[in-house]
C-alpha cells in the first residue's frame, strides 16, 4: 500500500494487519500466566507490527506477514521476559500435579481421570479444577530444566541454546539421535492423553487456533480449554521427565 507520492502507507498498513497482531496474542495467552492481560499483549504486539515495518526491505526475499509475524511474537517475548514469566507458588502447583500424575499413573497403570487427580491432591474436583487455571502458563521446557546453575559449566540456558541450537548441532549424531528419541517420546507421550486433551493439542498446536475458536468446536467454554490446556501439559511433564 503507497501513498500518491509513492511512500509506504503506514496507517493503511497498520490498519491491515492489526488482525494479525490480535490474532498472535490470543495464540499466545493460554501459554502465559493469568497476571498478563491480552490488551497488554496486543499494545506491544503493535509495537512490533510497527517496527518490521520500519525494517522490512521486499529486496530481502520475504513476504511481509512473514516478516510482521516474527517481528511482533519477538516483542510479545522480549517483553514478557523482562516480567515475572511464572510465580514460585505456581511452579510448585504445576510440580505437585506432576507428581500426583507420576504417582496414579504407577498405581493404577493407566491414564487418570480428572477426578482422581483431584482426589490425590485432596482437593475437590472444583479446587483441582481452579488450580489448574491458576498454573496457566506452564511449558513442557522450565528455563531451570535446561541445565545447571549459573556456575555450572556449559549449564543453564546458554548450555541448552548450545546444545539445541548451536552452529555445530547438526553435525553431531549423538545429539540427532537424543533428538530424535525426544521426539519419539513426546510423540508417544501425547498419543497416551485422554481424546479431547489430544483434540485440544492438535488443535491449539497444529491447526493454530486460539481458544475462543477451540471453544467453539467442543462446546465448552475458554477457561475450560484453557483448564484442560493445563492439564495436557502437566501429563506430558510428568511422562517426559525420564527423558
Amino acid at each position: 500500500m503507497y501513498t500518491a507520492k509513492g511512500h509506504l502507507d503506514r496507517e493503511a498498513m497498520i490498519r491491515q494487519y492489526v488482525p494479525l497482531v490480535k490474532r498472535l496474542a490470543h495464540h499466545m495467552i493460554v501459554k502465559l500466566p493469568p497476571n498478563v492481560e491480552i490488551d497488554d499483549l496486543i499494545q506491544v504486539g503493535m509495537i512490533g507490527l510497527a517496527d518490521a515495518l520500519s525494517r522490512y526491505q521486499a529486496s530481502q526475499g520475504v513476504q511481509f506477514e512473514t516478516f510482521a509475524t516474527q517481528r511482533i511474537r519477538g516483542a510479545m517475548i522480549d517483553e514478557l521476559r523482562e516480567g515475572d514469566w511464572m510465580s514460585r507458588g505456581s511452579r510448585k502447583s504445576q510440580k505437585e500435579i506432576e507428581q500426583a500424575l507420576h504417582r496414579l499413573e504407577q498405581r493404577l497403570g493407566r491414564t487418570p481421570v480428572e477426578s482422581e487427580i483431584a482426589q490425590e491432591l485432596e482437593m475437590s474436583l472444583a479446587d483441582y479444577q481452579s488450580l489448574l487455571a491458576r498454573v496457566r502458563g506452564t511449558q513442557l521446557i522450565y528455563l531451570e530444566d535446561m541445565g545447571g546453575g549459573q556456575g555450572d559449566e556449559g549449564g543453564g540456558a546458554d548450555g541448552f541454546l548450545d546444545r539445541h541450537v548451536g552452529d555445530n548441532g547438526d553435525a553431531d549424531p549423538m545429539n540427532q539421535l537424543r533428538d530424535q528419541r525426544l521426539r519419539t517420546a513426546l510423540v508417544a507421550a501425547i498419543d497416551c492423553l485422554p481424546e479431547r486433551e489430544k483434540f485440544i493439542m492438535s488443535m491449539y498446536y497444529d491447526d493454530d487456533m486460539n481458544l475462543k475458536e477451540i471453544a467453539a468446536v467442543l462446546g465448552i467454554t475458554e477457561s475450560r480449554v484453557c483448564q484442560l490446556h493445563s492439564q495436557s501439559i502437566a501429563r506430558l511433564r510428568a511422562r517426559m521427565r525420564s527423558h
